[in-house]
């Protein structure tokens, strides 16, 4: 008859995660995989905490995986345990998704506020907005193609950021360079001088 096996001491515990990263760092997919089984229960409750939204948080959850995949070279054990890390990664990306969410949202109520006509409206102020819309216009040649494409499918097409670099295939934080480039360039640009 074999002895029930005891729980791992935190320090334990602790060594065999930092164990995984280093094996996951050199490209070991089974210790990647024995890493998710430990850590992803409590990765998700954290997300799920944050985020509330079941099948968002999944998907959060996964974009977290795939962050340790990538960066798990990154880590260094001076700087805390490997669950600190890894809760940290998974903390700022579900806050990044509802920043992201909320910034989806604002964009579409301005969309719609832009977009929408009222019966109303003053010929003076479409006179206005017309003179606007051409200005931001002549103002998106001084962009790059690449920049031009990014900021008017992410501004005027309501796509996330994410949703950008999907369709053109290219990684996010490209896309968010370009945007952040062409947003502070076109800012330049339309600013009085």
């Amino acid at each position: 008859m074999s002895e029930p096996q005891r729980p791992l001491s935190p320090e334990t515990a602790r060594d065999a995660l930092a164990q995984l990263l280093v094996r996951t760092a050199q490209g070991d997919h089974q210790a990647f995989s024995d890493f998710y089984d430990q850590t992803s229960a409590r990765v998700f409750g954290l997300v799920r905490r944050v985020l509330i939204d079941r099948e968002l948080s999944e998907d959060v959850t996964q974009e977290v995986f795939i962050m340790v995949w990538q960066k798990s070279s990154q880590y260094s054990p001076i700087a805390g345990s490997p669950m600190a890390w890894l809760m940290t990664i998974a903390h700022r990306r579900a806050v990044d998704r509802v920043r992201s969410q909320h910034r989806s949202k604002i964009r579409d109520r301005r969309w719609a506020g832009y977009t929408e006509n009222t019966a109303n409206e003053e010929v003076s102020e479409t006179v206005i907005n017309k003179m606007d819309a051409q200005t931001l216009h002549q103002s998106l040649g001084c962009l790059s193609p690449l920049q031009r494409e990014a900021i008017v499918l992410a501004y005027l097409g309501c796509l996330t950021y994410r949703e950008v670099a999907e369709q053109l295939s290219t990684p996010l934080p490209t896309i968010k360079s370009r945007i952040k480039d062409g947003l502070t360039r076109l800012r330049t640009e339309l600013e009085p001088a």
